[in-house]
């Protein structure tokens, strides 16, 4: 339990720390952004699946558990160190660059609760299929899938609602001072439904049955 509490603490310091250096000014990466946090995202999961399911990521954490690979206990432990590691991390960002935005941008609550809670679905149901399944287990491109996919919804609805799709991020953009503190529970309820939602969808289709692909 140790070493998984460790490496769910190590992934998401350094998801969040490249989010926050790449994101905030001075030094921002622009449209380059979003490839720098898919890249990131896919070395830590190859780095981090064969000890702790290298979820960093709460919303993950609950679906895996909702899927019945992980216990209470985990699930309790991973989201305290998750939440701890993305607050760190963001504060390690403001101490390199010498604070935070001075404005915080403001949001359409009905859109970013549209926008995070799809590609918090997305991310959350590749995860569910390319890392807890047996029929795939050992797999080559489950790092690079679940990359891809936050790469691709930070493209997709970054505009929209920042491309978050983590309460641990939320928490650390919080830090940063890049989200208002009285938008929180936009983020993190569109975040755990949507974590919650693709855990019942994958069970509901029992995609993590041993029948062959070509059932119906």
């Amino acid at each position: 339990m140790t070493r998984k509490l460790a490496v769910e603490a190590i992934g998401t310091f350094f998801l969040v720390f490249t989010i926050g250096q790449v994101v905030v000014d001075p030094g921002a990466a622009g449209l380059l952004g979003p490839l720098a946090i898919g890249t990131v995202l896919m070395t830590l999961v190859y780095a981090g699946g064969h000890v702790s399911g290298a979820h960093y990521n709460p919303a993950v954490t609950l679906a895996v558990f909702m899927r019945g690979k992980t216990t209470v206990h985990e699930l309790l432990g991973y989201w305290v160190f998750q939440l701890v590691a993305g607050a760190l991390a963001a504060t390690i960002v403001l101490w390199l660059k010498g604070g935070g935005p001075i404005t915080v941008p403001s949001i359409v609550v009905g859109k970013t609760l549209a926008a995070e809670f799809l590609f918090t679905f997305a991310l959350v149901f590749v995860v569910l299929n390319v890392a807890t399944v047996r029929s795939v287990e050992g797999n080559s491109y489950f790092g690079l899938a679940i990359g891809a996919v936050v790469m691709a919804g930070a493209y997709a609805v970054g505009p929209v609602s920042g491309g978050v799709f983590n309460p641990a991020v939320t928490i650390g953009s919080v830090v940063l001072g890049t989200m208002d503190l009285a938008d929180i529970w936009v983020y993190l309820v569109a975040q755990l439904v949507a974590g919650a939602a693709a855990a019942m969808v994958f069970n509901l289709l029992d995609l993590g049955s041993e029948k062959t692909t070509t059932e119906e």
